[in-house]
């Protein structure tokens, strides 16, 4: 019998390194605003990093990464989605916080 190939042999479950350590073939991204998965052919899905700032305004070399799905964006609701996740995660005051800009002719 012919020899079984190495790619047939290895297990999907015990992928490991040369180090030893256990790595993943793939891993699946998960929308932020959503939690659903982002398939691989979910080609209008994004991922933003929005870095931290110390209280200078200078960049600190961290972020925090968000990843949006097509299916949102297409919505439109990537904006909000956008506004209200880096509320949640402490990267900027939230919007509902700021006073009214206009006021229109039947509000008072």
């Amino acid at each position: 019998p012919a020899p079984t190939p190495l790619w047939v042999s290895r297990s999907l479950d015990n992928m490991q390194n040369d180090a030893g350590q256990i790595v993943d073939v793939y891993i699946p991204r998960k929308c932020s605003a959503t939690n659903r998965l982002l398939t691989a052919k979910d080609h209008a899905s994004v991922q933003i990093n929005i870095g931290e700032l110390d209280e200078n305004g200078v960049y600190t070399g961290t972020y925090t990464t968000f990843a949006l799905s097509g299916y949102i964006r297409h919505h439109q609701r990537g904006d909000s989605s956008l506004n209200r996740l880096s509320a949640e995660a402490g990267c900027m005051k939230a919007i509902d916080s700021f006073p009214p800009q206009h006021k229109f002719k039947d509000e008072d």
